[in-house]
């Protein structure tokens, strides 16, 4: 008795499995027509790889890395390599575009908003899946001219990295701060009643609670931890957006940033001030969240999530 048998065989050449998938652009499938256990028949198809064969699962990376040229020099390309997500949002990078270090992976598209003034302030954006529409902060609105919104837009989502203001100690530009944290939530608002679904990542600058902080009594009346600049978060939470880190782990004690002068990473006496955050109607999809104090390379370590859009 003769019979065929029909045999597909998946081959991913040169691709690397990442959360949203394999990274190369198609698919080759070996499909052999087999009768009495002898090949009749061989072909190679080969189907084109596209984003709607991917799950629409994210990681987003967030790092003020307090200068991207000595980032480098740390170690930043080679966090990158390895840690492989899909989106890396990166503040206080003081770089014009011509300073950006070669050497990145290069499977991402970058972008940047950098501060008019040199070695200053400045936000860049590298990301895998290409934007639909990218705003720099300071030429779309006049609440940034600093070099402090970067604004990546794709089908699924719109991702807005932020280098929000610090008040300073002498609480110099606390104005300038609350200024802008009004207008950031104005802008965000507008985007969600336009029906984007907004995710939002950086240094805001602020520790919210208690917990967020190692010595909350003796910086109660400093900057970043000022009654009036936590009401700000209380009101961002009220309005609908979600601290990822806190509402996945309420009781967790981490920090993402250590005074260097005092060497305060030494005895963990730290602030989380840098956050991802997301509107509520985005939290079924949200996975993980978390805070990756072990990773050198700023005063600051990087922050992230991994959420299905």
């Amino acid at each position: 008795m003769s019979y065929y048998t029909s045999m597909f065989f998946v081959q991913q050449v040169g691709v690397e499995p990442t959360l949203n998938g394999f990274t190369d652009r198609c698919l080759t499938v070996r499909h052999l027509l087999v009768l009495n256990h002898k090949i009749i028949s061989e072909k190679w198809l080969v189907f084109e790889y596209n984003r709607d064969m991917k799950a629409n699962n994210y990681r987003i990376i967030s790092w003020n890395v307090a200068g991207l040229r000595a980032a480098v020099k740390k170690g930043l390309f080679d966090f990158m390599k390895k840690d492989k997500a899909d989106v890396f949002c990166f503040q206080e990078v003081k770089a014009k575009i011509e300073q950006i270090p070669e050497g990145a992976p290069k499977n991402y598209y970058f972008f940047l908003n950098d501060a008019q003034k040199a070695g200053y302030s400045g936000v860049a954006t590298y990301t895998k899946m290409e934007p639909k529409t990218v705003i720099v902060g300071d030429r779309d609105n006049d609440w940034d001219d600093e070099g402090r919104v970067l604004i990546t837009k794709f089908d699924e989502f719109t991702l807005l990295n932020v280098y929000f203001p610090n008040g300073k100690r002498d609480k110099g530009r606390l104005q300038y701060k609350l200024d802008f944290y009004d207008n950031f939530l104005k802008y965000i608002n507008n985007l969600r009643k336009q029906g984007e679904k907004v995710i939002f990542v950086g240094d805001v600058n602020t520790a919210h609670e208690e917990i967020d902080l190692a010595r909350p009594k003796e910086n109660s009346k400093t900057s970043g931890f000022l009654e009036i600049e936590r009401k700000w978060i209380d009101r961002l939470e009220k309005e609908g957006w979600v601290d990822t880190f806190r509402y996945l782990q309420p009781d967790e004690v981490k920090y993402s940033w250590w005074d260097q002068i005092t060497r305060a990473r030494e005895r963990n006496v730290g602030w989380r001030i840098d956050y991802v955050f997301i509107d509520e109607k985005l939290k079924k999809g949200l996975k993980k969240a978390f805070i990756l104090n072990e990773v050198y390379g700023s005063d600051h370590c990087p922050v992230g999530i991994e959420i299905n859009v």
